[in-house]
């Protein structure tokens, strides 16, 4: 029997996938959802042994659940491709699937951010808490298209170890992905009737975001890379809101013929 599957959501990550399924390698299966790389992200997978599954979605849930519907394994375990299973992790991942006394039907598991590079001082101070670890039977389905959450019948508890993110890595690649991912944020709060963005909105939610990044999330603790990130986070919320403008003013000249 199949006892841990590993899945990874991939798009173009030629430089990233092998690291990241070396340490899925305790996982009795790794099923990869790629999302139609045009890079060498798919033949690196395979050679590596993994079930590799071409789907393409713009939607997040949607490809962590049809990565759910691949999956044999009684527990399923999500790590992104810019994600690394730490030992400690590891440990406590196999300990907690094999315990025959535990009542949790998913865990919680800690996740360390690392910007501009995994050097220590590149380390974000806040830690978050996903879940990302369910048995596959409790867990019903992901929601939601850019921010998935999982919906799970059971008791969550958490896991001791850390999941390292290594997201942010160079500024080519996060103006990208700001330029990808702001789009369909922008569509998804038009289709959703956001109030019409006058000018006071925008520095609102920059302000906003940058102090949540700054300050609760401790950004000024690392210096440098702190600032930037956080200004990133002013900027990229900036994107978002700018394309929403543009929507809402194309209908307003439309419906002004």
């Amino acid at each position: 029997m199949i006892k841990i599957s590993g899945i990874v959501i991939t798009k173009n990550a030629e430089n990233l996938i092998a690291d990241c399924l070396d340490s899925l390698s305790f996982c009795s299966e790794i099923v990869v959802v790629d999302n139609v790389s045009s890079d060498r992200t798919r033949d690196i997978a395979e050679k590596m042994g993994a079930k590799v599954i071409e789907y393409s979605s713009d939607d997040f849930a949607d490809m962590r659940n049809m990565g759910m519907k691949k999956a044999m394994g009684e527990w399923l375990l999500y790590v992104d491709a810019d994600e690394r299973v730490t030992s400690a992790l590891r440990e406590e991942i196999i300990k907690s699937t094999n315990n025959p006394t535990n009542k949790n039907v998913g865990f919680r598991i800690k996740r360390k951010n690392f910007y501009f590079g995994s050097a220590k001082q590149n380390e974000w101070p806040y830690v978050e808490r996903l879940e990302r670890l369910f048995k596959k039977d409790s867990l019903k389905e992901w929601y939601g298209q850019l921010h998935e959450s999982p919906n799970v019948k059971g008791e969550i508890g958490e896991l001791d170890g850390y999941l390292f993110h290594y997201t942010h890595r160079d500024l080519s690649s996060m103006v990208k992905k700001t330029i990808e991912w702001s789009k369909i944020e922008a569509e998804l709060r038009y289709k959703n009737g956001h109030p019409k963005m006058t000018w006071w909105r925008f520095p609102r939610v920059m302000v906003t975001a940058f102090l949540d990044s700054y300050i609760r999330q401790g950004g000024w603790k690392v210096g440098t890379v702190g600032l930037i990130e956080s200004m990133y986070q002013s900027f990229s919320i900036f994107v978002t809101y700018a394309r929403l403008w543009e929507m809402q003013e194309k209908l307003k000249m439309k419906n002004e013929k």
